[in-house]
């Protein structure tokens, strides 16, 4: 198999570029809509912890296979040992899966982004304006389309010239938009109907404050599969993502300052995210609107846009098009993943590839917008949910091959390469490979028995 040609530029392409595939729709949407649900700071300091843990064992993990393979997810498992050719198909399925959905999902932010930039931000904040929206026939699928385009223009262009230009030229804009957000979300006052006066930074302490009241051992350990949970959202993990992204590294690069880098990164825009969504929410939804789930962005958002007043249609345009951000680099990241693995499975050329990947990821996702009317059902998962197809896509890649992939993962390098296998690599620039004893300690011991137990309880099989 022959090596890759393209390459981030140096350090900084690849960091903002992993950063930007890190950095997505999870970290904006699911991050704060759980830290609401887990008891605000509690979730964040186990997620912090985690973060600091398995999420370096398992960015580590996969960004050393890549750089010391140099080919994507599909191929560097076979590389390293054909017994376990396996594992790379099976990496290979999660973006695969994700892509039919990913894009749906970017076109209903454009939806919204397109409603606030034409200062119909009144309309977003109508009851039941979300549902209608998915559910009829042909807008879903346009906006779609439109997100879709984009996506596989950025990736139609390679890697240094498509990939790693438009990461910087967003990253920045991003976390700018992200953290400005923010601050003026900090300076929000409303008097409720009983005279009752919020504040944006009650919210914020709502936010970070630690509330361990009643908190049980199962509850702790809710709390804690939750932020396992969005670990893969967050860092992008276990998806090839990062195998694919580690194969263009250079080999002079620093992996052990790059890893800590895009934690930092992706650790700082989530909790913005959080101090952008839940002061906003709490000041003119109280308790109840930091608790509305999945809904929050799409559904209890505009209305707090929308209790802003006038200046709540800039301020809608402006998050939008921050989550348009985020959610095209994610998008790049998975398309570029499957670009990779195909060119070198069919031996041909990227820009072939990438608009035959792109016509298909076009078709299924035209079916999975078809998911919320046409070919409607409800059907119940084995973690408890009910779901529509989207829902269905997003079960099988995230709550079962992710946890699996990351187990077998696990235990291919902790007990069949053996983590010095890393470790050479982590240290074949001549840096030093830090938080190498945390690293053998997870990735034999500690991380793949979480790996395990997520497992067994996102299948229904351990509740």
């Amino acid at each position: 198999m022959g090596k890759k040609k393209s390459s981030f530029s140096g350090s900084l392409g690849f960091v903002l570029a992993a950063a930007g595939s890190a950095v997505g729709v999870g970290n904006i949407w699911r991050f704060p809509y759980l830290a609401a649900k887990d008891g605000g700071g509690v979730f964040i300091l186990v997620y912090l912890a985690l973060v600091l843990t398995f999420g370096f064992t398992l960015l580590t993990t996969d960004i050393a296979i890549g750089r010391r393979t140099k080919l994507s997810a599909l191929d560097a498992f076979g590389a390293i040992s054909k017994k376990w050719d396996f594992l790379g198909k099976l990496t290979f399925l999660v973006p695969a899966l994700i892509m039919t959905y990913y894009s749906v999902i970017g076109g209903w932010v454009t939806k919204y982004a397109v409603v606030f930039l034409t200062g119909r931000g009144a309309d977003a904040a109508r009851d039941g304006y979300f549902t209608d929206f998915i559910t009829s026939g042909a807008a879903p699928i346009v906006f779609m389309l439109v997100f879709l385009a984009v996506t596989a223009f950025v990736v139609y262009f390679g890697v240094e010239k498509g990939i790693e230009r438009f990461s910087r030229l967003v990253m920045p804009g991003l976390l700018l938009l992200v953290a400005g957000i923010a601050v003026f979300s900090l300076t929000l006052r409303h008097e409720a109907g009983d005279g009752q006066v919020r504040t944006g930074l009650q919210g914020l302490g709502a936010y970070l404050i630690p509330d361990f009241t009643g908190l049980t051992l199962g509850g702790f350990l809710k709390i804690l599969l939750d932020a396992m949970s969005q670990l893969f959202f967050s860092l992008s993990v276990s998806m090839g993502i990062m195998i694919t992204y580690g194969s263009y590294v250079k080999d002079d690069v620093n992996l052990s300052r790059s890893i800590g880098q895009i934690e930092i990164f992706d650790t700082v825009v989530a909790l913005l995210a959080g101090a952008m969504i839940i002061p906003a929410v709490y000041v003119f939804s109280g308790s109840e609107g930091m608790a509305q789930g999945p809904g929050l962005m799409f559904i209890s958002l505009p209305k707090v846009f929308g209790a802003m007043g006038g200046v709540g249609q800039v301020v809608g345009a402006l998050f939008f098009i921050m989550v348009i951000f985020a959610a095209l680099t994610s998008c790049v990241s998975i398309l570029e993943t499957l670009v990779a693995g195909s060119m070198a499975a069919f031996r041909s050329s990227r820009r072939r590839t990438c608009l035959v990947l792109g016509a298909l990821s076009a078709g299924a996702a035209i079916v999975i917008c078809l998911g919320y009317n046409v070919l409607y059902f409800e059907l119940p998962l084995p973690n408890g949910s009910v779901g529509q197809l989207l829902d269905v896509m997003d079960y099988i890649s995230n709550s079962f091959l992710m946890p699996l992939i990351s187990f077998l993962t696990c235990v291919f390098v902790g007990w069949v390469v053996k983590p010095k296998w890393i470790e050479e690599e982590m240290e074949s620039s001549g840096h030093v490979f830090t938080r190498k004893k945390l690293y053998y300690v997870m990735i034999r011991y500690i991380t793949p028995v979480m790996m395990a137990v997520l497992f067994f309880q996102s299948t229904g099989l351990w509740k």
